[in-house]
């Protein structure tokens, strides 16, 4: 047993299973599956064109406007929910990302304006 969970724990294509295996079985999440990609383009046609995608197998092209929330990391579920609550869409697209740096004085005005709970 210890030989196999070293093995696991050491070997990267073990580990990568092992989480997919846990992930399967328990519908959780495994952090750093997908990634977002920030995309430069030219113009607003060459961004419609590469912002096409497949919805219940029809290829769909929308105009959508990014909403960026700046909030505290244990707010991230609630602002979840009142988004699902509220949008239009099915599937919102909701995604969090941690803030690891930044302007200090930016983000000590969010430290003093943000409440904790």
């Amino acid at each position: 047993e210890v030989l196999a969970l070293l093995l696991v724990l050491v070997s990267p294509l073990l580990r990568g299973l092992a989480l997919r295996l846990h992930s399967a079985l328990t519908g959780s999440y495994i952090p750093g599956t997908h990634s977002i990609a920030l995309v430069s383009c030219l113009n607003e046609h060459i961004a419609r064109d590469i912002a096409r995608y497949f919805w219940k197998g029809e290829l769909e092209e929308s105009t959508e406007i990014l909403l960026l929330v700046q909030t505290r990391t244990s707010k991230i579920g609630e602002l979840s929910n009142y988004v699902r609550s509220i949008h239009p869409f099915e599937i919102p697209e909701i995604i969090s990302l941690p803030i690891d740096q930044g302007n200090p004085l930016y983000l000590q005005w969010m430290e003093e304006s943000v409440p904790r709970d």
